[in-house]
C-alpha cells in the first residue's frame, strides 16, 4: 500500500510526539485535555510495530541475536529510567513522610524490575493514596511494554522456523487479549487497566501490522534492508547524520525500501496513503475529544486510538499528513525526547502536587511542562544518546549492575519503613503515626466477615465490615466511609467502652437515586442501580436479628444539600430504627477541605490551604438546618451532632490541631486521631445523656 523505509520513519517520531504531548497535557491540564491518556495506547501500538519490524527484518537476514536484542533494549531503556528513579529517591528523602518514602521505595523496586503495573494494581482501592502523590505511577505502562518485550521476541524466535503459524499465533493472542479486555473491564476496571493480559492486544496490533508489511516485502521479493536500530545507530556514529531532518531525507530518497520498491507505488496506492493517514488522524482526534474518564476504558473505546495509530503508520512517510505534519522538525525533536519526557513529567508534577497539596494552576502547569522538556532534552543528549551509541559490551553490564543497586535501594527503603529518623523528620513521628500502615485499617476484619457474610460484597470496590467483639452488636454505624471513619473513635471512647460496635455497609441507600445511571469509572459506581437496595435489605435483616441488643444507630455521610426525596428516604430509615427501639444519632456533614493535609505539615512546604475562614462552615451549618427541621418534626427524639466544632473556633477552621496533629488523613476523611478527638467532643457535648439534642434545633 505504501512506500516504506523503516530504517527511519520521521512520521513515527512525530506520532510519538503527539502521544507524549497528549499524556503530558492530560496530566497537567486534565480538565482541558480530557482524552490525553490515549497517548499511552498510541505508544503501545508504535512499540509493538517497531519491535516486531526489527525482529522480523533481522530474522529474515539470519542476523537476529537474542542477547544483542536485549542488550539494545537495555541501552535504550535503562539510562533515562535509572536517572529518574535515583532523582525520585533523592527528592523523596527530603520531602516525603516516612510512610510515603517507604511506598516510594516499593515503587522504585517495581519500576526497576518492570512490574509496576502489578504493584499499582495491588494498591488500587477506595482508600488508596491519591494518584498525584505517587511519583512513579506512570511506570505502569513501561512495565506492560517490557513484559511484552520479554515474551514476544522469545516466542517469535521459537516459532520462526514455522513462519506460517506466526500470523495465527498473533491473531490468537490479539483475540484472547481483546476479549479479556472487553469482558473484564465491566467487572474489574482496575484489572483491565493494569493487567498485561488485557493490554497486550494493543502491542500485538502493532506487531500484526509489522507482519503484514513484512509479508508484502516477501511477496514483492524486495531485498531487506538493515534494521532501523542498526542503520540509525551506524549513521549517527559515523557522524553522517547531524539532524533528524537530514536522516529522514536520505531515507525518503532511497531507491528501495524495507518492504516495497518505489516502482510499485502508483496513483491508486498514493491516494490510499492519504486516505489512510487522514482517517487515522480523524480517529485520533475523535479519541482525544470524546474519550474521557467517564467512559469505560480501555474496553471498546480503546479500539479507536489503536485503529487510528495503525492507519497512520500504514500510510507511510509519504502521506501528506505524515510528511507535512508529523515529519516537521519540532514534532520530530519532541518525538526523539519522548521517552525521557514521559519519564520526567509525572514525577515533577507529582512532587509539585505533594508540596502544594492541591492541583496546580495554568502558570505552574506550563512551568512544569517547560522543566520536563529541559530535563528530557538533557537526559537524551547527555545520557541516553551517548550510551546507546557506545558499542562497548561492559556498558550493558554496568547498566544492569546500577539498576540492581537502585532496586536494592528501593527495597531497603521500604524495609526500613521510610527511615523514621531522617533529618527534618525526627520531630514528625507522632504525625507520621497517623499515616502509617494500610491506608485505612478499619475497613474489614474476619470476625465481622464471618459473622455477617454478604455474597454481593465482592461487587463493591469497598465493603465495610468491622466489629470489636464476636457478640451481638449494641451500636451500629450506618452510612458510607464517613460513618466508618468514626469506628476508631468509638473504640477508644469511655462512653462506648463496653459496647459491641458494628460498622457495616458502604452505600447509604437513603442517598442513592437508583434511576440515575452511573458509569463504572465513577467512584459512585458501586452505589448505582439495585446494589444499595440489596445492601439495605441485608443490613435491615441484621438489625431485625439483633433487636433487643442494639441500642444506638449512628448515621453519618449525609448530603449537605439534601433533596426532598433524600429526606423522605432518610425518614423511612429512621422510622424503621425507632420502631425497633434503637436510638438514632445523626452526625451532620463535616467540612471537606479538598486539600492534602500532609502538604501543610511536611518540611519545605509553603502550603497554607489547611486553614479556612468560617464562610464554608457557616454555609454548611445553614444547609444542615433543613435536615434538622424536617426530621425533628416527625422524629423529635433523633440526636444531631455537628462535628465541625472540632475543626473550627470563633475565627477559623483547620485540618490540624494547635500542635500540628492532623484531624484528617486525606482530603475528605478523618485520621484515627481526628476520629478519637471527634468522639471525645461528642461525649463532652452529650453530657452522657443521649436523649438530649446536641445542637439547638432550629
Amino acid at each position: 500500500m505504501s512506500n516504506y523505509d523503516l530504517n527511519y520513519r520521521p512520521d513515527i517520531d512525530g506520532l510519538r510526539a503527539i502521544a507524549v504531548l497528549s499524556v503530558v497535557g492530560f496530566h497537567v491540564f486534565p480538565t482541558l485535555i480530557k482524552g490525553g491518556f490515549i497517548g499511552v495506547d498510541i505508544f503501545f501500538v508504535i512499540s509493538g510495530f517497531l519491535i516486531s519490524s526489527i525482529i522480523l527484518n533481522n530474522l529474515t537476514n539470519d542476523n537476529f541475536n537474542i542477547f544483542r536484542f536485549y542488550s539494545r533494549r537495555i541501552k535504550r531503556i535503562f539510562p533515562a529510567l535509572l536517572i529518574t528513579l535515583l532523582v525520585c529517591l533523592i527528592v523523596g528523602w527530603f520531602i516525603l513522610f516516612p510512610h510515603e518514602f517507604a511506598q516510594l521505595g516499593k515503587h522504585v523496586l517495581s519500576g526497576a524490575g518492570f512490574f509496576s503495573n502489578f504493584t499499582f494494581w495491588s494498591e488500587a482501592g477506595y482508600f488508596d493514596n491519591l494518584a498525584e502523590t505517587k511519583p512513579l505511577l506512570h511506570l505502569w505502562s513501561l512495565g506492560i511494554e517490557e513484559q511484552y518485550y520479554i515474551i514476544w521476541p522469545l516466542l517469535l524466535y521459537l516459532i520462526w522456523k514455522k513462519p506460517r503459524i506466526i500470523p495465527f499465533v498473533l491473531l490468537i493472542i490479539f483475540i484472547v487479549s481483546l476479549t479479556l479486555n472487553i469482558s473484564v473491564v465491566h467487572r474489574d476496571l482496575v484489572a483491565a487497566f493494569y493487567s498485561p493480559q488485557t493490554r497486550f492486544w494493543e502491542l500485538v496490533a502493532g506487531s500484526l501490522l509489522a507482519y503484514f508489511i513484512f509479508k508484502k516485502q516477501v511477496s514483492t521479493a524486495v531485498p531487506a534492508a538493515r534494521s532501523c536500530e542498526q542503520d540509525t545507530e551506524h549513521s549517527l556514529a559515523r557522524g553522517t547524520v547531524n539532524k533528524p531532518a537530514a536522516l529522514y531525507k536520505n531515507r525518503l530518497t532511497s531507491g528501495k525500501t524495507l518492504f516495497q520498491s518505489a516502482s510499485y507505488i502508483n496513483k491508486k496506492y498514493y491516494i490510499l496513503q492519504h486516505v489512510s493517514s487522514l482517517m487515522g488522524f480523524i480517529l485520533l482526534g475523535i479519541s482525544l475529544l470524546f474519550i474521557n474518564k467517564t467512559k469505560i476504558f480501555p474496553g471498546w473505546w480503546a479500539i479507536l486510538p489503536n485503529i487510528g495509530t495503525l492507519l497512520i503508520i500504514l500510510a507511510g512517510p509519504r502521506a501528506w499528513f505524515n510528511k507535512v505534519i508529523l515529519s516537521n522538525r519540532i514534532l520530530i525533536w519532541i518525538g526523539l525526547i519522548s521517552f525521557p519526557l514521559y519519564l520526567w513529567h509525572w514525577p515533577i508534577l507529582s512532587f509539585a502536587f505533594i508540596l502544594k497539596g492541591d492541583h496546580i494552576g495554568i502558570k505552574a502547569g506550563l512551568m512544569i511542562i517547560l522543566i520536563s522538556i529541559m530535563f528530557a532534552w538533557g537526559t537524551y543528549s547527555f545520557v541516553e544518546k551517548p550510551i546507546r551509541l557506545n558499542q562497548k559490551n561492559f556498558i550493558v553490564y554496568l547498566l544492569i549492575l546500577i539498576m540492581l543497586v537502585i532496586a536494592l535501594m528501593g527495597f531497603y527503603c521500604n524495609s526500613k519503613e521510610g527511615f523514621l529518623n531522617r533529618p527534618f523528620w525526627k520531630n514528625f513521628n507522632e504525625v507520621n503515626a497517623q499515616f502509617v500502615g494500610p491506608a485505612w485499617q478499619y475497613t474489614q476484619n474476619d470476625t465481622c466477615l464471618n459473622r455477617y457474610p454478604f455474597d454481593e460484597a465482592k461487587d463493591y470496590r469497598w465493603w465495610f465490615c468491622m466489629t470489636n467483639k464476636n457478640k451481638k452488636p449494641t451500636v451500629i454505624l450506618l452510612g458510607n466511609s464517613f460513618a466508618n471513619q468514626l469506628y476508631p473513635g468509638l473504640l477508644n471512647s469511655k462512653l462506648f467502652s463496653n459496647e459491641t460496635i458494628l460498622s457495616i455497609g458502604t452505600c447509604d441507600a437513603a442517598k442513592v437515586d437508583k434511576t440515575k445511571s452511573v458509569d463504572i469509572s465513577d467512584p459512585a459506581f458501586p452505589c448505582a442501580g439495585e446494589r444499595p437496595i440489596h445492601q439495605e435489605k441485608f443490613i435491615n435483616n441484621i438489625i431485625k436479628q439483633n433487636v433487643g441488643s442494639l441500642k444506638y444507630a449512628i448515621i453519618a455521610g449525609l448530603f449537605a444539600s439534601p433533596s426532598e426525596d433524600y429526606i423522605s428516604r432518610l425518614k423511612r430509615k429512621i422510622d424503621f430504627l425507632e420502631k425497633n427501639h434503637i436510638k438514632v444519632i445523626i452526625f451532620l456533614p463535616h467540612l471537606l477541605f479538598n486539600k492534602d493535609v500532609k502538604s501543610c505539615i511536611r518540611p519545605f512546604s509553603r502550603s497554607t490551604g489547611c486553614i479556612s475562614d468560617l464562610k464554608e462552615r457557616n454555609s454548611l451549618t445553614q444547609l444542615s438546618q433543613s435536615v434538622i427541621k424536617a426530621i425533628s418534626k416527625t422524629n423529635p427524639n433523633v440526636v444531631f451532632f455537628d462535628p465541625n466544632d472540632l475543626f473550627c473556633d470563633s475565627k477559623k477552621c483547620s485540618m490540624t490541631d494547635t500542635n500540628g496533629l492532623p484531624f484528617y488523613r486525606d482530603q475528605l476523611h478523618l485520621s484515627e486521631y481526628g476520629s478519637i478527638k471527634l468522639i471525645d467532643l461528642f461525649e463532652k457535648q452529650s453530657e452522657k445523656n443521649l436523649s438530649k439534642t446536641i445542637i439547638t434545633q432550629a
